[in-house]
């Protein structure tokens, strides 16, 4: 036997048993985040948005814990989308994946951070929004393609947050 065939025999089978260890690992964290509400259905109409950006949804993670992906419906998959400000809320629209939209009551703060679960940028190179599923806290980050949106964005999500909770007291919430 050379030690060609022998570094593949053992090769093979490590890299096999990897794999399961991953899939059975995000088996379970689907098990354990079976209790994540259903995301919001993206309205019929949105008005206009006010700011749009090309970039990439990175992830969710559970809020504070930038390591903690939520895996479920989809959350966890990072990919290219655009993210769009509209008066209702905030349109992940993600290329390969289901849109994801946050309502405006919904969103708690909008802030910079160089990273979260796997995905490590410059400093405040990330755009992070934390919002609430129900009674569960959230954070979302995006990278936008160009660094300049990045500003557009958070001053849309500030302004965004700011007239939320005057549409709730008007409504009488």
């Amino acid at each position: 036997m050379t030690n060609q065939t022998l570094t593949v025999l053992i090769t093979v089978p490590l890299i096999a048993v990897v794999l399961a260890l991953i899939w059975l690992g995000w088996r379970s964290r689907l098990r354990r985040q079976s209790d994540v509400e259903r995301l919001p259905e993206v309205p019929q109409q949105l008005t206009p948005a006010t700011v749009v950006a090309d970039g990439q949804y990175v992830v969710t993670t559970t809020g504070g814990d930038w390591l903690d992906r939520i895996a479920v419906q989809g959350l966890g998959i990072r990919t290219n989308a655009e993210l769009s400000v509209h008066a209702e809320g905030v349109l992940f629209d993600r290329k390969g994946a289901a849109p994801v939209f946050i309502p405006a009551s919904a969103i708690v703060e909008s802030r910079e951070a160089s990273g979260m679960a796997g995905k490590f940028v410059e400093k405040d190179g990330l755009l992070v929004i934390s919002w609430k599923l129900g009674t569960r806290e959230l954070d979302t980050g995006f990278r936008s393609k160009r660094a300049a949106d990045k500003k557009y964005l958070l001053q849309a999500l500030h302004n965004l947050i700011s007239a939320a909770p005057q549409a709730d007291a008007d409504s009488g919430k």
